[in-house]
């Protein structure tokens, strides 16, 4: 099997995803850490978006999370990541896409919203996307399992995971904790960022404060 190189960035929610899958798979792989304000022009050649994560596997040159993930899931189909069932396996890419066009951009306008509107906007399309998942998703998928689909991770758990990671940082700078009505997902959470390829890629909470202080422009307040 051809050698693949992964090409990331240790803050990138992103490419914690791949990160994981590959942790997961027991995946050989080498990594180049990349400064994102100064690309080498090896990774641009490789990532023609300019973005990470970015794989390298033998002449393919593959970007973006969704897709390298879904590539890996096939090319290395043990242990899986999808169900094999068709249909189950439409319903976790239906929540992956949710991952990625619904929770992420009610998070990112929640902590990063121009103004006070806008952020509260962002609080309450936050907030609804929990209750949905914690209703809709967890809710009827789950069972008694410990993971989004039931007892196994699968990438849709590992789509949702890196922003959990990040659920301090809304804590410390817009006041926002889990609300208790979403008992299913601080569960869920809690056997998520107990598994040893979580805690491979994790940064400390302490990473993301002093991250997001300098990008919001606030001083970290005081624990």
């Amino acid at each position: 099997m051809s050698e693949l190189k992964l090409y990331f960035a240790k803050a990138s929610t992103f490419s914690q995803r791949t990160r994981v899958v590959l942790l997961e798979k027991g995946i050989d792989f080498t990594s180049i850490d990349i400064d994102l304000q100064n690309k080498p022009e090896a990774f641009t050649q490789v990532s023609r978006y300019g973005k990470v994560p970015a794989i390298q596997h033998g002449d393919l040159e593959i970007y973006e999370s969704a897709i390298i993930n879904e590539y890996l899931e096939e090319v290395f189909p043990q242990p899986a990541l999808l169900p094999s069932d068709p249909g189950a396996k439409a319903v976790a890419r239906i929540w992956i896409d949710y991952a990625n066009t619904r929770f992420v951009p009610a998070f990112t306008k929640f902590l990063r919203g121009k103004d006070t509107q806008e952020q509260e906007q962002g609080r309450r399309e936050f907030l609804e996307s929990l209750l949905y998942i914690e209703q809709e998703g967890l809710g009827k998928l789950s069972g008694n399992g410990a993971y989004w689909l039931g007892e196994n991770l699968s990438l849709v758990d590992i789509s949702f995971y890196p922003w959990f990671e990040r659920l301090p940082v809304l804590e410390k700078f817009r006041n926002f904790t889990l609300p208790t009505e979403t008992p299913r997902i601080k569960q869920w959470w809690e056997n998520l960022r107990d598994r040893d390829s979580i805690q491979q890629v994790a940064n400390p909470t302490e990473f993301y404060l002093e991250r997001f202080a300098k990008i919001l422009g606030l001083t970290v307040p005081s624990a």
